[in-house]
């Protein structure tokens, strides 16, 4: 018998059009949190998960700012930024309990960023045992909570200082 493993939510990202439009940019102006997944406001940050994440608790840290560099924001811009990624991390590890983190940066479309023209940090827990079999031979990737829940959960924790 053969398993299957079903992804829905990746046919939207797949086939659906691209917009011109910046999604990061879009969604820091919307009032409706839970359609786009916003998780926290900073002066001149914000925090996003990331619907088609690479782990479970993916997720992006941005300037409101939209730029494609590191260097084009001011010194002010950037100790928000880092101090925003650190909360958040702390937000995760409080409420996912991983065992580690990658964090990083993918400046520019040759270093894989799919978002190449607004600069944005990846900060994506880790679990003992969560690069198995799947990603490896049959490049899939188990996502095991639902984005709403996920980000009903971390909201909350956001709003733990």
């Amino acid at each position: 018998m053969t398993e299957r493993l079903w992804a829905p939510w990746r046919k939207a990202y797949i086939l659906g059009k691209k917009s011109k439009k910046c999604f990061a940019c879009v969604a820091v102006r919307t009032k409706n949190t839970r359609k786009t997944y916003l998780l926290e406001h900073s002066q001149f940050s914000f925090s996003i998960l990331n619907i088609f994440p690479y782990n479970n608790g993916h997720v992006l840290v941005l300037p409101k700012k939209h730029v494609g560099e590191l260097h084009q924001l001011s010194d002010s811009e950037l100790l928000d930024l880092w101090k925003l990624v650190n909360r958040t991390m702390l937000c995760v590890q409080r409420e996912m309990k991983p065992h580690g983190f990658n964090i990083g940066l993918n400046l520019g479309k040759a270093a894989g960023a799919g978002l190449p023209g607004h600069v944005h940090v990846h900060i994506v827990p880790r679990w003992k045992g969560d690069a198995n079999f799947m990603p490896v031979v049959g490049k899939t990737k188990v996502i095991s909570e639902s984005l709403d829940s996920l980000h009903e959960k971390l909201r909350k924790g956001s709003q733990k200082k």
